[in-house]
């Protein structure tokens, strides 16, 4: 199966990540925390039990194969190097998108916008390291506000979603042939279910309204 490297390419006007989409099957296979305000046995002021509604979770995983399928391509695998995750951070807040957000890639919700943004640079003394992540060094990681009433309420909080995803448009840097490595049945097996889970999840969230 060949494998790509995805680069910016910032000759391209619209190369680079647009916007950060909250999903069910995150395609890093990384979950994230969600952050309350209280904790157990920790600050009693009554005013202190109200939710920070802020999850926290990777957004890219440097040189992290994931799986691809698609009409024109068939079957690959897909990576970031560092550099390129770096740059993919420092872009999407120059172009200002840290409030652009989807649902499952296909509905555009409000009401979500990154607070915090870093790259980890020591897996030891991380802040990631505090909720049991394990972000590897190079890892992109987030924090995101919800203020969306139905998006915390009945997807997050409910475990509908549980994970990032990023939208955005990248060159091909190389393709390399893995002779020796095959993707498994319970691979397509996965796409399959997860596919039939958004369906569900999307008319959930449809009854809502957009």
């Amino acid at each position: 199966m060949k494998v790509i490297e995805l680069i910016i390419d910032e000759t391209m006007e619209l190369s680079g990540i647009d916007a950060i989409s909250i999903v069910e099957s995150p395609a890093i296979e990384e979950n994230w925390v969600a952050l309350n305000k209280q904790q157990p046995n920790e600050f009693k002021f009554a005013e202190v039990s109200k939710e920070k509604r802020i999850i926290m979770g990777a957004l890219l995983v440097p040189e992290k194969q994931t799986y691809r399928r698609d009409e024109e391509e068939g079957e690959y695998m897909i990576w970031f190097s560092k550099d390129t995750i770096r740059q993919c951070m420092e872009m999407f807040f120059k172009n200002g998108n840290q409030s652009n957000a989807t649902f499952e890639h296909m509905e555009s919700i409000t009401g979500l916008t990154m607070v915090e943004s870093w790259i980890v640079e020591d897996e030891k003394i991380d802040k990631s390291n505090l909720y049991n992540l394990g972000a590897k060094v190079g890892t992109w990681m987030g924090t995101i506000k919800v203020d969306n009433d139905v998006i915390w309420n009945d997807f997050i909080k409910t475990g509908l979603v549980k994970g990032f995803s990023i939208e955005g448009y990248f060159a091909d840097k190389a393709l390399t042939p893995l002779s020796k490595q095959k993707t498994e049945d319970k691979e397509v097996e996965k796409e399959i279910e997860a596919g039939l889970e958004l369906l569900e999840i999307k008319s959930l969230f449809d009854n809502y309204g957009r």
